[in-house]
């Protein structure tokens, strides 16, 4: 018995595994996709179309994703929620500045233990990250020549890295001084550098590449320098808004955009789109060398941002952390095998999910603190009956007063659906927009909707602030 036990074992332990099942008879293994994620900071949705590379190259072959939104409209909190597919509540990550925020908390919290890095890499993934990797990084918390776990290649500024000129990069714990001559210009030092990963590496890699644009000060490179010469920034009917007596304390304080402020906003607005063109030639460079490789067949490019920013829409001449669709819904460009050319993906998806879909097209596993879900049925042109519906946005004030002068904004958590947008604020406030009836979210009904519409949004959204790992998954889907 014991014996026909044991042959027993043996043969189960031939078998293949239900989670990874054997090729037909004949049939090859696909080999797994390399994945080059391309991360922009700072950049509105509605803007692909001035970018040459992004239109042709990503857009029209590929998935654009319209509702696309971020856990928070800021920099390293949105960032850790890419790296750890959870929602800021789960990974603690504030502001972007010490002690509540920046590299500094995601260091000392010992996060980087596991990230999207160390995830692909222990799948036998070649990874790379190059450009901006978190706030304030290396800070005081770590040495200059830091390398965090899960990356084989490592580029990424620790001095100046908003200029694109004059910087210094950690290059895998060396430290190197760019100047400010044109060849210095950081998007260029990062596609040549990008390049000389992708020709060296064997399949599969993954390479995150975070370019700097369009954050402020905007720097175009100098061949870009005129480009977009007067034009101006969108006037949408939120433009400079008009009537804000429904709003919030903070919005009715905020006085209307006078004439030379508005030339202000369309000076940044074409700062913003010139230094873009700088990652435009980026992904350019990027997709020609996949193809002298022979890997563009089997590549999967991502092009997303960690916010989105206000040009004069609600009376702010710029900035984020606010809970509007421009803060809080960014662009996402998928192009890769299986994926539809010039196709929409209308199904609400956030930042959470992006590592999940990168683990999946890679067979790599993911610890059970992920909150996110896998993009790849949606990819691949499925709609899924059960999906979510409801998208978490949470933000937190800075304690440090210097950090906290970027926004007049109060701590808040919000809630975006399919049909609303329902914002709780620390003061007590709260806003709702019907964003059927009001896409540009000037008619804030909190005061006179549905007591029944009012409790079954705080339900939601009560339940979204409170949860954890695969809770997550439950509560963004509830109704």
């Amino acid at each position: 018995m014991v014996k026909g036990l044991f042959g027993l074992a043996c043969l189960l332990l031939l078998l293949p595994s239900a989670a990874e099942p054997a090729p037909a008879s004949g049939e090859a293994r696909a080999p797994r996709p390399n994945i080059v994620f391309v991360l922009v900071d700072d950049l509105e949705s509605g803007v692909l179309g001035n970018f040459p590379n992004i239109t042709r190259q990503l857009v029209q072959q590929g998935a654009s994703f319209d509702r696309f939104f971020v856990t928070n409209s800021w920099c390293c909190p949105s960032r850790s929620s890419i790296l750890r597919s959870q929602y800021v509540h789960s990974h603690g990550v504030l502001t972007n500045t010490a002690p509540e925020g920046g590299f500094d908390r995601f260091h000392t919290q010992h996060l980087e233990r596991s990230t999207v890095g160390t995830w692909m890499q222990s799948a036998g993934y070649r990874t790379a990250l190059m450009g901006k990797f978190l706030n304030h990084y290396p800070g005081s918390s770590a040495p200059a020549t830091y390398v965090p776990p899960g990356w084989n290649d490592w580029r990424v500024p620790v001095k100046n890295l908003y200029e694109e000129y004059g910087y210094r990069l950690n290059e895998n714990g060396k430290l190197v001084d760019y100047g400010w001559s044109e060849q210095d210009y950081l998007s260029d030092v990062l596609s040549t550098k990008a390049r000389d990963f992708i020709t060296a590496s064997a399949d599969p890699f993954f390479l995150y590449l975070a370019a700097i644009a369009p954050h402020n000060p905007a720097n175009p490179a100098i061949r870009h320098a005129t480009a977009f010469d007067g034009v101006k920034a969108p006037r949408t009917p939120n433009y400079n808004q008009e009537n804000v007596e429904k709003e919030p304390r903070w919005l009715q304080a905020l006085p209307k955009i006078h004439k030379q402020g508005q030339d202000r906003v369309d000076e940044r607005y074409r700062s913003r789109l010139r230094a873009m063109l700088g990652a435009d030639d980026l992904v350019g460079s990027v997709i020609a060398t996949l193809r002298a490789a022979g890997k563009m067949n089997n590549t999967y490019i991502f092009f997303a941002s960690d916010n989105g920013f206000h040009l004069g829409t609600h009376r702010l001449k710029q900035g984020k952390t606010t809970p509007f669709e421009e803060a809080i819904k960014v662009p996402l460009v998928v192009r890769g095998p299986g994926v539809k050319p010039g196709s929409t993906i209308s199904e609400l998806t956030a930042t959470v999910d992006l590592g999940p879909t990168f683990a999946a097209l890679g067979g790599a596993r993911t610890p059970d603190f992920v909150e996110g879900r896998s993009l790849l049925p949606l990819l691949q042109g499925q709609h899924p009956a059960r999906w979510r519906r409801n998208v978490l946005v949470e933000f937190n004030r800075p304690t440090n007063k210097v950090s906290g002068k970027q926004t007049p904004v109060p701590e808040y958590q919000a809630l975006r659906t399919d049909a609303y947008t329902y914002v709780r604020y620390a003061t007590g406030e709260t806003q709702l927009y019907d964003l059927a009836k009001d896409p540009y979210q000037l008619d804030n009904i909190a005061a006179t909707a549905p007591i029944s519409l009012l409790w079954g949004l705080q339900t939601r959204l009560n339940l979204m602030r409170t949860c954890s790992g695969a809770t997550c998954r439950d509560a963004d889907q509830r109704e």
